[in-house]
């Protein structure tokens, strides 16, 4: 039977002291789901496995109930194969070799996003931070750090982002899920 490795990516967990969720119980979880090779990476909720199924929207679904379960409290979850992810790096519009991974984001989203969502966004009120879309993502070049990033701030309302999960990871976490899920 054919496996694929995934990468689960949990929207807004072990932030501020709230949420928590342990990564050797996340890893237990999702073994406890019948998936293999389970690996987490840092403490801000990505998990990579492998799984015998293609489905991404089920994976996050079950993984999603699992942890509002065992957890008491729900959270997002995106599940992205490897080629996907692959894929998100390979076609950064932005040089990445030639920034600092803190200037530079991908923010993944649950469905596809038209451009037509961003449309009451001035680009050139936020210079010299600017965004670009993907599929089913978004470049977010912030030269000062998302923490200062005021174009980010306005990238995370709900006017833009509803109906959709999205969530963000820096460079560094965007190459490493390429890294993990490759294995």
């Amino acid at each position: 039977m054919a496996t694929t490795r995934y990468a689960a990516l949990l929207r807004g967990i072990n932030v501020g002291g709230s949420r928590k969720v342990p990564m050797a119980d996340l890893r237990a979880l999702v073994e406890g789901l019948g998936h293999d090779g389970v690996r987490t990476h840092l403490q801000s909720g990505q998990v990579v496995f492998t799984a015998a199924h293609g489905d991404e929207e089920s994976l996050a679904a079950g993984l999603s109930a699992a942890i509002e379960r065992h957890f008491g409290f729900g959270v997002d979850v995106i599940v992205r194969d490897h080629a996907y992810l692959k894929r998100i790096v390979e076609a950064c519009p932005y040089p990445a070799g030639e920034l600092e991974p803190r200037q530079l984001h991908v923010t993944y989203f649950s469905a596809p996003v038209t451009p037509e969502r961003f449309a009451g966004i001035d680009p050139g009120a936020y210079l010299p931070e600017e965004f670009r879309l993907g599929d089913r993502a978004l470049y977010l070049y912030a030269p000062n750090g998302l923490g200062r990033s005021q174009l980010a701030e306005h990238l995370a309302r709900p006017r833009v982002t509803k109906g959709v999960v999205a969530t963000s990871r820096n460079w560094n976490t965007a190459v490493k899920l390429v890294e993990l899920t490759g294995d």
